[in-house]
């Protein structure tokens, strides 16, 4: 039923992460599926922005946070052999749902804060992919 399934993390979410984590080894074990991590750092690049930082800010930021997604994978995944990793830029929602329709993703598994009323009741990053996937978005709620 899913090929490919896509876990968006928050490095600073560590309590939502792990409920997502788990629940996405259960799918990818039931269905023989593979999981890719994403995260997303924001978009440093636009001129007046860029301006204020050294040339390759950028390029070490993205580094240093592969390294902290793939350190998580080896921690957190039974088989960290069979999860993939990458990092994006820019706004969260808009890098989730145009990766999971690039690299036809079946099932996007997203953890959500849930505490913000104002965001009727899911993240406005969740909110946004939810609406805006062209797969099925599993949303973990706390």
């Amino acid at each position: 039923m899913f090929k490919e399934i896509l876990l968006p993390i928050d490095l600073e979410e560590t309590e939502l992460t792990s409920r997502a984590i788990a629940i996405a080894q259960d799918l990818a074990e039931r269905y023989g599926a593979r999981i890719t991590v994403v995260t997303v750092i924001p978009d440093f690049s636009m001129p007046v922005v860029a301006s204020y930082f050294p040339k390759d800010t950028i390029e070490r930021a993205r580094k240093e946070i592969c390294i902290e997604v793939e350190k998580l994978i080896r921690e957190r995944f039974a088989d960290p052999s069979k999860v993939r990793c990458d990092v994006g830029e820019g706004s969260p929602h808009k890098f989730i749902v145009a990766y999971a329709r690039d690299k036809h993703i079946d099932l996007i598994v997203m953890p959500s804060r849930g505490h913000d009323i104002g965001k009727v009741f899911l993240g406005s990053s969740t909110t946004r992919v939810v609406e805006r996937a062209h797969c099925s978005v599993l949303v973990v709620r706390p």
